[in-house]
């Protein structure tokens, strides 16, 4: 795994760790939450997912991955950090279905099968696109859908970089004045959605998801793309050129 994907995994593995300590219950995800409560679209950007074969990256407590659950689909939920994976399955262990995986985002893409929909609640940016993005093509069937939000302006107002580079954010400990950093990769939409067509994917839409307080600079993206579904190869039919008759010929 790279250095960054250690990193941020540690750091995630304390999160969970300190939220365990904490044994604060936080109630179900009612309404669907992107990032910032009460904000931008809910579960109906999904549209109808009974019966559809759902991934949730990067799925820390599993609440989405209960609520995608709760709407028909069979959801795999993947956590790369052992105490968030820990918490995900105390919590929702014998949930229909809902499978709890801990393991790393890619390894896990390119072992399972292909997926109808991904989906990432803020955990993409998290992981290196040159890394992640092709293990989202192979995992991901033709026809299928890729829902992730990002980060794109931060609390000090610093907006997305034009280049593909990891920067360092802050990432607080509830309850705490405790910061940890970790390297996320904050990308224009420009760039996502030049990144997402390398890798065989149309971008549908970029929702903006802004904090309501005026003082709050906060912001994210929404990403909805899809593969497209592979156009049947035809025979090739090759033209052979008309004989011309020898002279003298019958």
């Amino acid at each position: 795994m790279p250095d960054i994907d250690t990193h941020n995994l540690g750091v995630w593995t304390a999160y969970g760790a300190h939220q365990i300590a904490r044994g604060i219950d936080l109630p179900e995800l009612d309404p669907w939450v992107w990032e910032i409560p009460d904000t931008g679209p809910g579960i109906e950007v999904f549209g109808d997912v009974s019966g559809l074969r759902v991934l949730d990256l990067g799925s820390g407590l599993g609440r989405h991955a209960a609520r995608m659950a709760a709407s028909g689909a069979q959801v795999t939920a993947v956590d790369s950090s052992p105490t968030q994976h820990q918490r995900a399955a105390a919590r929702y262990r014998d949930t229909p279905g809902l499978c709890l995986v801990c393991a790393d985002a890619v390894a896990h893409l390119r072992d399972a099968g292909p997926y109808d929909l991904v989906y990432s609640v803020s955990g993409v940016p998290f992981m290196d696109p040159c890394r992640v993005l092709p293990a989202l093509a192979n995992g991901i069937r033709p026809g299928g859908r890729l829902l992730f939000s990002s980060l794109h302006t931060n609390s000090h107002g610093t907006g997305p970089s034009g280049r593909v580079i990891a920067r360092p954010e802050i990432l607080r400990l509830p309850g705490t004045t405790q910061d940890h950093t970790v390297h996320m990769w904050v990308l224009t939409p420009q760039l996502w959605e030049d990144l997402l067509g390398e890798h065989g994917f149309v971008l549908d839409s970029v929702t903006a998801i802004d904090a309501p307080q005026p003082e709050n600079a906060v912001s994210y993206r929404l990403y909805a793309a899809h593969r497209p579904e592979r156009v049947p190869s035809r025979p090739v039919r090759v033209r052979l050129p008309r004989r011309t008759p020898l002279s003298g010929s019958a």
